[in-house]
């Protein structure tokens, strides 16, 4: 976003009338762009053109953003508020920005979202918040953002989503998730997102899916595991993605190398709309013996030695009970030797 900004902002030539407002600020008249980049800012300025529809006030140190900051910026399409140092957002600190499309307060010390924070953002498509501090979000921060369809969150503090934290993003098209901290993906997390075309959740600490996580996501095209603790897998929550077809990406997590992985991964492999990218780098961390193996040059073995070893087990076992039948048959037969001499020497008497 900054990369676009800057661009937009060198292709507006000074030729064309900019000048200084707020006194801080360059604005350029015919296009109504305001760059405001890394100016020692500590507050919004006052008296910006009530005709902006861009305005680029990252690289500053606002700590807050104060409750009505925005006024009067009704034209307003862009905000660009990264690497801020912004810390918290008061009440309606967004008030009156209705028209607004895109959001970018990445890499700022941002640790929770005000209840209110999507109150007046009814047509925003655009929502970035990666690189902070999040450790959740609560219902209802971000319920009245209708219009979105890119939100990234990724590389935050997020430890688990709790059932309605998506609530209202009907057209969410784009999830970021990656780089947080969260341990499973739970039922009902994704329900209200029937629209979602990409999920990435690389890179935190999961270890479990439960059986009906994904089964609302039926638009679902690409879903990033990559670079988590799965060990096993449960089939059925890959059977319950009824879309068209759903790209997964499993490599860099420390698969349990057994038959039983081997049978998902076989299925999974089989099911017509599930397609595993990075099949060939899924590896095993355990046993310790296969560990940095393929799990595509050993899945073929996995069962084998698993019905060798059922086999050697099977035949032990046989091969103990017939023993003991032959022992218990010897012994019935000296009892009845013994018993038959017995009673000749009572006779004998």
């Amino acid at each position: 976003m900054l990369g676009v900004v800057t661009l937009l902002l060198l292709a507006v030539s000074p030729g064309l009338g900019s000048r200084l407002c707020s006194h801080v600020c360059q604005c350029f008249e015919h296009s109504d762009l305001v760059d405001c980049r890394s100016r020692g800012l500590v507050n919004v300025p006052h008296g910006l053109p009530h005709g902006t529809w861009l305005l680029d006030l990252g690289g500053n140190v606002l700590a807050e953003i104060r409750p009505h900051a925005f006024a009067g910026l009704w034209s307003l399409r862009v905000l660009v508020l990264a690497e801020s140092s912004i810390q918290k957002l008061k009440t309606q600190a967004f008030y009156s920005l209705s028209y607004l499309e895109k959001l970018d307060m990445s890499r700022n010390n941002l640790s929770r979202l005000p209840a209110d924070f999507s109150e007046s953002l009814s047509s925003l498509k655009e929502l970035r918040l990666e690189h902070n501090k999040l450790e959740l979000l609560e219902p209802p921060c971000l319920e009245r953002l209708e219009s979105l369809e890119k939100l990234d969150l990724s590389h935050n503090r997020i430890r688990t989503l709790r059932s309605g934290a998506f609530r209202g993003l009907s057209r969410l098209r784009h999830l970021y998730l990656q780089g947080n901290q969260l341990t499973a993906v739970l039922d009902g997390a994704f329900s209200a997102l029937p629209s979602l075309e990409v999920l990435l959740l690389g890179g935190n600490n999961i270890t479990h899916i439960e059986t009906n996580a994904l089964v609302a996501l039926r638009s679902l095209a690409l879903l990033g595991l990559e670079g988590n603790h799965l060990e096993q897998l449960k089939f059925r929550a890959f059977l319950n993605l009824h879309t068209a077809g759903t790209h997964l990406l499993l490599a860099g997590n420390p698969w349990h190398c057994d038959c039983e992985l081997h049978r998902v991964f076989s299925k999974l492999l089989s099911v017509r709309h599930l397609h595993v990218d990075d099949y060939s780098n899924v590896t095993c961390s355990q046993p310790w013996q296969l560990a940095g193996a393929s799990l595509a040059w050993v899945d073929g073995q996995l069962c084998v030695a698993e019905t060798v070893t059922v086999l050697v087990i099977t035949g032990t076992v046989l091969v103990t009970v017939f023993g003991a039948l032959v022992i218990a048959e010897r012994n019935r037969k000296k009892k009845k030797k013994q018993s038959k001499h017995w009673g000749q020497g009572e006779t004998d008497t």
